[in-house]
């Protein structure tokens, strides 16, 4: 990732500083030991845990003695400035909203997210450098939300996912103006070259590529490549320059395959992977970032008369009902998985039902809780600061009724959300 500046690292992990506290909890699970501590206190200063002891039942100390403790989660794969809509609802809004008409209405979205359990998101993808608006209102304390990675416009072809012309009239189409490497649509590699380039002129954090066709787009196709090699290549490279990791989405095998040659960190949903692009995760060390909620979510609509357009229900029916079965695979091969879910394209706030559809997928528990944790803050660049509740690291912590590692459900209903020290939700 991009080097933090001090005002970065204000904006990635401040606002206002919260006073010096204590948070009792009956139990902590430590993800990286993969047990509880039962009974502990941990002191929180600045933002940052100091320690972590015994408990002391201090009067004065938030008391989560009843609850079981566990570090904020982290969802690397979500849009804020959206949310899921029918297909006339959504039309009607790209006709009349203005960038500050979505401004406004991510709001709610933001705060739901936290108040989740979510402390940390990567959010991949917005036009009008509205997630870059978004992360450093959180971050300056304008308005509540997780702390927020931000890949700013994403990258696509002509006519690629991504690109905010597709299933226009030719007036409307010129409305939305002429697509090139400032707006994130490209068709060369120097193209490339440049849209990475004003990702980063424009504040965003990491870089998004649509690798193949996607399920939402006004498109005909939601899997066939979309880049060529050395377009790919000339981006994650021009990226690594500027400090960037890279997200690519990607259903098709081909398309997944021709990223992870590239040199991508991440494919996120990889639905049609097949074992040639298995191997390849593991051959480049890449993350698989697999958005099960948000293929169970649109093989549902899909079988709602008028919530999805003509070219889009196909493709939902077709794709959404997969992702789960991919994930399984992947996890039995021994390929690295980070927690994501493309909150929006369902609604915002239902992040936690993931936990449950890994499980089902054949991940135990705590494997799942790690892919929110110690494994999303290792593909953020972020393993010293995020991922565990230990001294050192940021004050990030949730708690919840029962025991979430005999039932994953509970992290449906998270009683206590406190991020960098400021307390969100409490019993």
């Amino acid at each position: 990732m991009k080097t933090l500046t001090s005002l970065g690292l204000l904006l990635a992990f401040g606002g206002a500083q919260a006073a010096p506290q204590t948070v009792d909890c009956g139990r902590l699970l430590d993800v990286k030991a993969g047990v509880w501590r039962e009974r502990v206190s941990i002191t929180v200063d600045n933002g940052v845990v100091k320690s972590i002891a015994p408990m002391s039942a201090a009067a004065g100390n938030i008391d989560l003695s009843a609850y079981s403790c566990l570090p904020g989660f982290i969802d690397m794969h979500v849009h804020l400035t959206g949310e899921t809509r029918k297909e006339a609802e959504a039309l009607r809004a790209a006709l009349t909203h203005n960038p500050a008409d979505t401004a406004y209405r991510s709001v709610p979205y933001a705060e739901r997210t936290l108040k989740a359990g979510f402390t940390t998101v990567r959010d991949l993808g917005a036009g009008d450098m509205l997630n870059v608006a978004l992360k450093q209102a959180i971050a300056s304390g304008a308005i509540p939300g997780p702390r927020m990675f931000t890949s700013g416009k994403t990258i696509a072809t002509t006519g690629g996912h991504g690109d905010g012309s597709n299933g226009l009239s030719t007036t409307f189409g010129r409305a939305v103006g002429a697509e090139g490497p400032d707006r994130g649509v490209i068709n060369s590699a120097e193209q490339g070259r440049q849209a990475v380039r004003a990702r980063y002129k424009e504040g965003a954090d990491l870089i998004k590529v649509t690798a193949t066709g996607g399920v939402l787009s006004q498109a005909r196709n939601g899997q066939d490549a979309q880049f060529t090699d050395d377009e790919l290549r000339a981006i994650v490279s021009t990226a690594k320059d500027y400090g960037f990791r890279v997200a690519a989405h990607a259903h098709g095998a081909e398309g997944v395959k021709r990223a992870l040659r590239a040199g991508v960190d991440s494919i996120e949903h990889g639905t049609l992977m097949d074992d040639e692009a298995i191997a390849l995760f593991k051959k480049h060390g890449a993350w698989y970032v697999p958005t099960i909620s948000a293929g169970r979510y649109v093989a549902d609509k899909a079988k709602e008369d008028g919530y999805y357009s003509a070219l889009v229900r196909p493709k939902a029916a077709a794709i959404g009902p997969l992702i789960q079965a991919t994930l399984g695979r992947a996890h039995k091969a021994g390929v690295k998985i980070a927690f994501g879910t493309d909150a929006g394209v369902f609604p915002h706030g239902d992040n936690a039902r993931e936990f449950a559809y890994m499980v089902e997928a054949g991940m135990p528990p705590l494997e799942a809780i790690r892919s929110a944790t110690l494994s999303a803050a290792a593909l953020l660049d972020q393993s010293s600061n995020l991922g565990s509740v230990e001294p050192g690291f940021a004050a990030d912590i949730v708690a919840v009724s029962g025991d979430p590692l005999r039932d994953i459900s509970v992290l449906q209903q998270v009683k206590f959300v406190m991020k960098a020290g400021v307390v969100y939700k409490q019993p």
